[in-house]
């Protein structure tokens, strides 16, 4: 690798640590070359700017999510959409707890929280191809269309219990019982897919009482407005 090219990664490897930690807008161009042991220059000569590095660190965190994803959809492929759901959420335990992501965990959070021009590539290329994958399973499992708002609830479900355990540092206080190790996660994964797949079908047979109580909502609201008119 020539003197360049090793800059050039000591820059990426400065972006993602600290983008990561403090976003884009409070990371300075001066504090990059510092971290990634170069001169002030070096950030515009190999990227053309500091958005420039940011954009090429957010690919890297787009192409982790779509790794992720494929990997996930290998795994189930051709098996019933409830098998490919537990080797879905098997995957992306394991990529998600595996040393070296919280990098970019914390990309993702940052740029979620705090948006620049790069969230767009990161929903489209990355985050809604998951997201539709795993509502095509949803509605498979439930037999409704995918539109069906039902779908969306469960697979932010899904979602959530799999993210709470790539946790910051201070919430194993309150996890105590669970430890990234190659069996804990599969246990994990088992409980996930298992409380995942018995709420769907949950949801799924719950329609009848879900309508019942909207139309429930809507004649208590139209009453109300009734005696105040």
């Amino acid at each position: 690798m020539t003197p360049d090219a090793r800059t050039r990664e000591r820059l990426l490897a400065a972006g993602r640590s600290l983008f990561g930690e403090k976003g884009f807008r409070k990371v300075t161009v001066r504090e990059l070359a510092k971290e990634a042991g170069a001169n002030v220059a070096a950030v515009n000569y190999h990227f053309g700017d500091k958005e420039g590095l940011y954009r090429e660190v957010m690919q890297v965190t787009v192409n982790a999510i779509r790794e992720t994803s494929e990997a996930a959809r290998i795994a189930g492929e051709g098996q019933p959409p409830e098998v490919q759901l537990r080797r879905y959420i098997g995957v992306f335990l394991n990529r998600i707890l595996r040393p070296g992501a919280e990098t970019v965990h914390k990309l993702l959070i940052r740029e979620m929280s705090d948006p620049t021009p790069a969230l767009d590539d990161l929903i489209e290329k990355a985050l809604r191809p998951r997201i539709q994958y795993l509502a095509g399973l949803v509605s498979a499992i439930m037999g409704v269309d995918p539109s069906d708002p039902r779908v969306m609830r469960c697979v932010g479900s899904i979602q959530s219990q799999a993210i709470m355990y790539r946790h910051h540092p201070g919430a194993s206080k309150i996890q105590r019982v669970f430890k990234p190790t190659e069996d804990d996660i599969d246990v994990v994964a088992d409980h996930i897919a298992t409380f995942s797949l018995g709420g769907i079908r949950a949801v799924a047979e719950n329609r009848l009482a879900e309508a019942s109580r909207g139309r429930a909502r809507r004649n208590a609201r139209a009453s109300q407005s009734a005696r105040r008119h």
